[in-house]
Parts: C-alpha cells; structure tokens; sequence
C-alpha cells in the first residue's frame, strides 16, 4: 500500500500556512484586514472597497510580508489617508464567516472571539465565542435604503442566528468531512466548502469565486463538538463526538419535514465517533472513527399545526408515486458511505388514531418498491422496531436490545481504524484505499497479540507490513429514524455507539474484550456525552433539550423527578414550536441564502408558508400574507404541490420495468389521517407478522421478512426487512406509568428569554391553573390556560 509519512509534530506546523489571527483596520475608502500564520511566520493583506453601494469588490495581495514589512505597509497607508482621518483600528478578528447583501450594501460577518473544543490528529477545532456584522460601505456614501425600515429588519433577522452556539471550525482540518475521508482522499483548493455540512458555503460563495485562495475565510460547521480524555486500565485515550447538520433542506421541526424533490431530508445529521490513545514516543498512534447518520423518513410528508393543535395530524402526499425522491437519498447515501444501508425505523406500529403507522407501511413500501431494483448487495436492510411500545413494557431491556440490533449493523459495515507510525502522520494513497474498501470487517481487528507483536517489530520492515494488515475501513452506514429524530433516534444512537465504542477499544489494544457492559463506567461517560449531543440536536430543531427518559431511568433517577423534567420539556418545545419556529425559519433561510431579498418582491415575513427554499420559483409571484397566529405550513419543498394522478395505494402495483417519471409540479393527492385507517386495512402492502419472543440469531437466519406476500417464493429477495417486534426477557424495567398532576421539574434549558422563565426548580399545578417556582411566585410569559392544555394532551406520552 502506498503511503507518505510526515511526523505529528511536522503536521501540526503545517499549520503555519493557514492565515489563524487577523486584524482589521479602516479608511474612509477601504478596509484593510492584514492576516497572519500560527507561528507568526508570514503576513498578508487583503483590501475591501466602501466606496461602492452595492457592490462588493476586493483586491487580494499574494505577496507575504514579514511583521516588519507588514507595519511599514500600514504606516504609508495612513500616511496617504491623513486627509481624510487616515488608518484606524476596528477589531482583532479570528476569519471571515462571509458576506451578505439585503436590499442596501454588503455586510460582513467575522470571528472576534473563539475558543478551544479539542484536537482531531493534532489539528485545534474552535468554537465561535463572539462575532460581529460589519457594513462594508462607508456612511458617506449609503443609499437611504440602508436605512430603510425593511433593511434593519433583515439586519436583525440575519442576527438571530446564534453563530455562539453550536457552530465550530479548524483551519487545518476538515471537519467537515469524517476521519476516514481525510485520511483516504486529499481534498484540494475550495471543494471542501461545497460539503452539504458547511453552513456557510452561501456567504462564502462570492469570495471564493473571485479569490486565489480561502485563507481568509473558515467554514463553519453546525451540529455538536465534544471531546473528552478517558482512562481504562491506567491507559488515557480521547473520546471525540461530533454531530455535523446537513444545510440542505435545513430548518425547524413543523416547518421541514420529509424528503425534497432531490433526496434531501429534514433534520439530516452525520454523528462521527473518534478514539484514538494519546501518542507516546517510540509506540505507533492507533485511531478509530465510526459513522451514523440520522434523517427524516424520506417521504412527502407534513404536519400543519396551529397553537391550538398540540398533536397535528400527520399529512402524506401522493406526489411521488415511483418513490424517486427516496430513491434520490438513499443513492446519496451509498455514494457518501457504500453500501449495506441498514435502516432502522423506530416508529410506532399501534396507534388508536394512525399517525406514526401511516408513515411506517408507507416508508416500508417504498424500501420494498426500491429494493426491486437494486442487486443483492445494493438493497436496503430495513429494520422496524417499535421502541415506544417496548420502552412502556415491564421488564424490557431497551438499550440491550437496541445494542443486539446495533451489533447486527456493525457486523455489515465495520468501523474505521489505522494506525500511525509513531512519528508520523500516515496518508493513505486514496486509490489504493478505495480499493480495499470492501475487503475489511470489524472482524479483521487485531488481536492482542498482534498488537504486540506490532509493537515489538515496530523499527523493522515487518512494522509497515503489519500496520497495513491492521487497516480497516467503514463500508455502509446505519441510518436511524423516529418521527422527529430526536428522542428515541438519540437513544438507539448511543447504543450504537456504545457497541461500536467497546470494538474501537478493543483495536487501539486498550481492552480484552471487543465489549462494554452497559454497567461498565465508560458506558456512563459515553451516555453523558451522547445525552449531551441529544440535548443540543433537539434543541436546535424541535425547540428543547431531548426527552431522555431511559437514559435518567438508567441511572436510576427519582421516576417523579424524571417526569416533571419530561413535562416540562414537552411544554417547552411545543411553546417553541408554537410561537417561535416561525422567525427561526426565517433566519436559517436568510443565513444559508434560500432566500435573497430583492427590491419589488414580497419581503421575507410576508410569505405565508415556507416556500421560499427555492427564492428563484417563489420572486416570480407574490404570496399573500397568512396570520402568524397559525404555523407556517411546510410541505417538504415549495414545489410539492403538484396533480395525484395516482393514490398511495394504488402506486404499487408497478411492476420492476414501469417506467419511472419525474415528479410532477400540479397539486398533490394528500392522505391524512381521517383517511388512512380503511387503507392500511386494505390498499396498503401489510407489514409482516409480529415476531414475539424471537431472538437475534433466530431473525437473523430468517433475514428475508419482505412486505409482500411472495416472500417464500419466486424472486426472493435478501434486504434483511424484518419487523422486530420482539422483547429481551431480562433487563431493567421501562414501564411508563402516568404522571402527577403536581410535579418537581429541574430545567436544565431554558423557555426563550421572552417568557421570563429561569433554569430553577418549578412546580406546576394544574389544579390550580399556574406555574409556580418553590418560593411559590407565579412564573409570567406562559399563558397558564396553555400549561394545563399541554399537560392534559401529554400526560403520560413523552415519545
């Protein structure tokens, strides 16, 4: 295998040739940002216009300076401006996030503060701690529409985008991409900011288009970063969590739901799980990395809702009748991770009003319509598992059976994991690395004592040979659903991790065994990092902290105090969904460029509905405007409402040569729920029999459960869709009973700032119609007929 080494210490300085601390200076004719490396080597200059309105035009000097060169440039810069105020200070700044235009002059948005999440392989990753919107025209020159009323609207809109929150970078590390595509592809030039998990590709675009290179500017990512040092054995070792967002079809819970026309889902989140020991000299570096992804069900669905609707119905289109556009994302899929897909859906399977259990045999006809005509290696792996049911049943071990079903997955892709010589910082050649790509299984681990042997032999020939062998690549990806992903998607995504955590031990040669038992204390540090991500994920699409009931039941919290937190959150991201999702649509919008104001067209809060993911299809015509008292409504883009020639039921009888069309642009046949229940009865594909009390092994012998009736016979195919309906008869209870009607709640996440809601224990008591805090003072900004309204539909449901 070819490889080119470069030390870990040679590595880091690398850094060096990133620009990493910038200062910003101005005149009355341009701004004058002057950049420097890490190691205060060399220094540029970048120079921006502001004698221009609306245009935005910069001049990039490609020459390095010294320091010295550097002030003496500044100093005849302000020499030749002291007619007019000459050179002044504006900030030190730590990159350029981009740059943006409204209806008057360009802005830009910088760094001005940062701070230290962690390392990846040597590289600081940075979290923005402040930034600031700078007007790039001189007050001299603005038009009067920089003043108008519509523009500072924009202004503050564009800033209700928290960059402080949740938004993290490296100047020399891609964090946009997993470990196991940096080490196997050498990403060059400006591609990288193409990735679906840059969120500022839009504010950057303009910069990159017309620069040299991207030194000035950082791509940001948004999702969650965490880093923790651990110890097993006297042994430390780092533990890296990091969740990227997709920015496509980006936004908030009731407003971006479902599939796009082109594959891309809502609330779509790569989580990458890093391992590695901390280097020691003479010994080589052995990393790990392992992937899931998580993503709405990838159909034409939504939910309208009101405030006076806590529990909307679930609305599904019959737009795509081919299933095109799930076919579109799971292509993605495989093209971004190979293949197997292994799907876990974990949506309920009974309901006493279909909801969920529309979109259940919808999701599996399309899987089973898809997998038709794919080849045995290519088709999907379904697994159905109804985690809310088992979670209320007594004596059910939910995250043992969620680690079986997570064992399963990892047996199909394996994990990543290399080794680094000890004093260097191995590439792999791309080619040869794809090429082995199918090749390696987490079975493929070394042994404990070929770790030893590695590490006896690691100054001769048989070194290199050896750490070869031991390469590993991830090839496939578990992708995990519930209804939101959130809640119990967090909770079978720690379970994941945590079988996967326990093989990642075992190849770094930090453990015995390849297993960690979930009373093991490393389970409870890695259920405290994932409980974290689940909080943070939640919070930035469903408006609160995830509903972590078995994890706080795990650790065997007060069951009282557990409800009260539940109740609260549930209260609190409704009350966000209700009042607030609205202007945050808004703003995800404006910030990733899916809407560009432009002069004589409807502004931004007077479209109706969320259809301005595609600016260019809504400009052309003026939408009149919808009261804010009912929510947005989101279809899954602006383009779904088109002509159902064709109901849900009846598409499929398509045979595997139907032709497949595009979608179509006319209104669509919507299926709701006072419609579904005749149709799952009859025009629907039933879902398989349940499979009570059945282990893993007995499934997976028997891994063809097709939703079809031919199953035994004919075309049989080997895509693993099987229903597991099934229970562990061991393990912790999970039984959910009903709720006090006067509970203890700790808010660990506060209510926005506008209903004066702090992070202090509270009581709500319905009886009373009032939310009080323990010194039994009424908390204001909640209408209290709202409280008791949501206690009264939720109360006992948490899922």
């Amino acid at each position: 295998m070819a490889a080119s080494e470069r030390s870990m210490d040679q590595q880091v300085d690398t850094s060096s040739s990133f620009l990493q601390k910038f200062r910003l200076y101005e005149t009355r004719s341009n701004f004058y940002m002057i950049g420097r490396d890490k190691n205060r080597t060399f220094w540029r200059v970048f120079k921006l216009d502001r004698t221009e309105q609306t245009e935005l035009n910069f001049h990039q000097d490609s020459t390095p300076y010294t320091e010295s060169e550097c002030f003496e440039t500044l100093r005849r810069i302000h020499e030749g401006n002291r007619s007019t105020g000459g050179l002044k200070f504006v900030t030190t700044c730590y990159g350029i996030i981009g740059f943006i235009r409204f209806l008057g002059p360009y802005y830009m948005l910088i760094i001005t503060k940062r701070s230290k999440l962690g390392e990846v392989c040597g590289h600081t990753v940075y979290g923005v701690a402040k930034s600031r919107i700078v007007t790039i025209p001189h007050a001299s020159v603005l038009s009067t529409v920089a003043y108008s009323k519509d523009e500072k609207r924009y202004k503050r809109l564009l800033c209700t985008v928290d960059l402080t929150k949740d938004f993290f970078f490296s100047y020399s590390y891609h964090i946009m991409h997993s470990l196991q595509r940096n080490l196997s592809n050498n990403v060059e030039g400006q591609t990288y900011y193409e990735s679906m998990f840059v969120w500022n590709e839009y504010l950057t675009r303009r910069i990159r288009n017309n620069a040299e290179d991207c030194m000035w500017t950082v791509a940001l990512v948004y999702g969650f970063f965490k880093q923790a040092k651990l110890s097993v054995s006297e042994k430390n070792f780092r533990l890296t969590l990091i969740a990227r967002r997709s920015r496509h079809y980006a936004g908030t819970r009731y407003l971006k739901r479902g599939v796009n026309e082109k594959g891309r889902v809502a609330n779509d989140v790569e989580t990458e799980q890093i391992v590695y020991e901390e280097p020691q000299d003479g010994h080589p570096v052995r990393i790990s990395s392992v992937v899931q992804n998580r993503g709405s069900i990838p159909l034409f669905w939504s939910q309208e809702t009101s405030r006076l609707n806590i529990k909307p119905d679930i609305t599904l289109s019959a737009k795509d009748p081919n299933f095109e556009a799930t076919r579109l994302h799971f292509e993605n899929l495989a093209r971004r991770y190979g293949n197997p897909i292994i799907v876990l859906n974990l949506i309920k399977t009974r309901e006493k009003r279909p909801r969920e259990t529309i979109l259940r045999v919808e999701f599996a006809n399309a899987i089973k319509f898809i997998n038709k005509g794919l080849s045995k290696e290519e088709r999907l792996r379904p697994l159905h598992w109804d985690l809310h049911k088992h979670s209320r049943k007594k004596g059910t071990n939910v995250l043992g059976i969620l680690g079986r079903l997570a064992t399963y997955a990892l047996n199909l892709t394996g994990i990543f994991y290399c080794q680094l010589t000890s004093d260097g910082f191995q590439n792999q050649n791309p080619s040869t690395v794809e090429n082995n790509i199918g090749e390696c299984s987490t079975y493929d681990l070394p042994t404990k004592d070929e770790i030893a042997s590695d590490s006896a032999v690691e100054n001769g020939n048989d070194s290199k040979d050896r750490q070869k062998e031991a390469t590993m690549l991830q090839k496939g990806v578990l992708r995990t659903n519930c209804i939101d992903c959130l809640d119990r998607t967090n909770v079978a995504q720690y379970a994941y991790g945590l079988v996967a955590f326990g093989r990642q031990l075992h190849a770094l040669g930090l453990t015995e065994s390849d297993t960690i038992d979930l009373d093991n204390p490393l389970a409870e540090d890695l259920m405290g990092v994932y409980e974290t991500m689940g909080d943070t994920l939640a919070l930035q699409y469903g408006g609160s902290a995830a509903h972590n009931k078995i994890f706080c039941e795990r650790r065997g919290q007060w069951k009282a105090a557990t409800q009260s937190q539940e109740l609260f959150r549930t209260l609190q991201r409704y009350y966000s969904n209700a009042y607030m999702d609205a202007e945050k649509q808004d703003a995800i919008n404006l910030f990733l460029g899916y809407f560009q104001p432009q002069p004589d067209k409807p502004a931004l809060w007077e479209l109706g509905s969320d259809q301005h993911y595609n600016a260019a299809r809504f400009l052309a015509s003026s939408v009149p405007e919808i009261s804010r008292s009912t929510m947005k409504r989101s279809l899954s883009e602006s383009s779904i409402l088109s002509e159902g020639t064709s109901t849900v039921a009846g598409r499929h009888g398509l045979g595997e040569k139907d032709e497949v069309k595009g979608l179509s642009d006319s209104a669509p046949e919507i299926i709701s729920a006072s419609k579904t229940t005749s149709m799952i009865a009859g025009s629907f594909s039933a879902p398989p029999p349940i499979l009570e009390e059945i282990g893993l092994d007995e499934i997976l012998e028997n891994d063809c459960f097709c939703f079809n009736d031919d199953r035994h016979g004919g075309d049989q195919c080997t895509c693993a869709a099987f229903d597991m309906d099934w229970v562990s008869s061991s393990g912790a209870s999970c039984e959910d009973e009903s709720n006090g009607r006067s509970a203890l709640v700790r808010s660990f996440e506060t209510i926005p700032e506008s209903t004066n809601i702090e992070p202090e224990i509270c009581v709500i008591n319905t009886e009373r119609d009032e939310v009080t805090t323990v010194e039994g003072e009424a908390i204001s900004g909640i209408p209290q007929g709202y409280v008791r309204w949501v206690m009264d539909e939720e109360e006992g449901h948490f899922w």
